[in-house]
């Protein structure tokens, strides 16, 4: 059994992982965000200890080393995405192995930075990439992989996930904080692009707005017109008569991809990978995360050459 600790109970994703601490027969033994509706905690490990300030959980981390002779194994990480790098540190000082969500970073030069940290402190980092451990996924991975085809795949990737107002107030809404829209969104589908159809070739966004966000990718084996969204009224007819409010499509030479479900228990899945001793570290990361940057700081171009149908909307 493994002792873990969480920063960002309060976070959307952190039941998810007390799930996999619990699913994978390891334990919690403290937990810390500045929010304290945190009750969900009670449905996996009650007993362990939480706190809404960073500097009383520290003090607790070395009172469970130096008087208990309790050591961390890991520190699972789902905070604010510009706040991973510097949590990642603290777990990496206090001689865990960390876990952390997606972003793993929002910038190329924190990987620089945290392989640093690894080396001088013998520790990992590992990325929560659950997309590559979706059967789907590993299948169309494998399809590509064997292809006998000459020419590239065209692909159309579409993501809506609708969200009120109180994304453009939280620290969700600040570009300076979560990366905008395609960084906060959309980082695990470039992940799995990267992963599926190889290095990127080019990078170029048509549209990059507070709720909306589309480009062209091109990759070794690939040609991707990609289009994420936050607001409900990009979504099709038939979803929202539906009542749904996400709506997620790939589709491959015009074949869609089916890949709706299977998401419940994947976070339990890499868990077991890391465990395990495999799991996804700081170079998996890389492509994803430079993916993104360029994104944030590259100029829309507007409606021009390969744009998403869902543009001309």
């Amino acid at each position: 059994m493994k002792n873990f600790a969480l920063i960002g109970a309060a976070g959307y994703i952190a039941p998810r992982h007390m799930k996999a601490i619990k699913d994978t027969n390891n334990n919690l033994l403290a937990a810390y965000d500045k929010g304290d509706s945190v009750g969900v905690i009670d449905s996996y490990f009650p007993n362990a200890d939480f706190f809404v300030e960073f500097e009383r959980f520290d003090r607790h981390i070395e009172k469970l080393k130096y008087e208990k002779d309790t050591y961390l194994d890991y520190v699972s990480i789902c905070s604010p995405n510009y706040l991973h790098d510097a949590h990642i540190r603290f777990a990496l000082r206090s001689g865990a192995d960390a876990i952390c969500e997606k972003p793993l970073v929002l910038n190329p030069w924190n990987i620089d930075k945290l392989q640093k940290v690894e080396e001088n402190t013998g520790k990992k980092v590992f990325n929560i990439l659950q997309l590559r451990v979706h059967p789907s996924i590993i299948a169309l991975r494998e399809k590509v992989a064997n292809s006998k085809k000459n020419e590239k795949f065209e692909v159309d990737l579409t993501y809506l996930t609708s969200r009120g107002h109180w994304y453009h107030t939280s620290w969700k809404g600040d570009v300076n904080k979560s990366g905008g829209i395609a960084t906060n969104i959309g980082v695990h589908f470039y992940d799995m692009l990267s992963w599926i159809f190889g290095d990127v070739q080019e990078n170029i966004v048509h549209v990059h707005e507070h709720d909306r966000a589309a480009g062209y990718l091109e990759f070794e084996n690939a040609r991707v017109r990609w289009f994420l969204s936050i607001n409900a009224e990009y979504l099709p007819k038939e979803v929202k008569e539906k009542g749904k409010t996400t709506f997620r499509s790939i589709t491959i030479d015009g074949e869609e991809l089916e890949f709706s479900g299977g998401f419940t228990d994947l976070h339990t899945l890499v868990y077991k990978d890391i465990l395990e001793g495999k799991g996804y570290g700081l170079d998996a990361a890389k492509t994803a995360i430079n993916i993104v940057h360029n994104i944030r700081n590259s100029k829309p171009v507007g409606l021009k050459g390969e744009c998403h149908k869902f543009l001309k909307l």
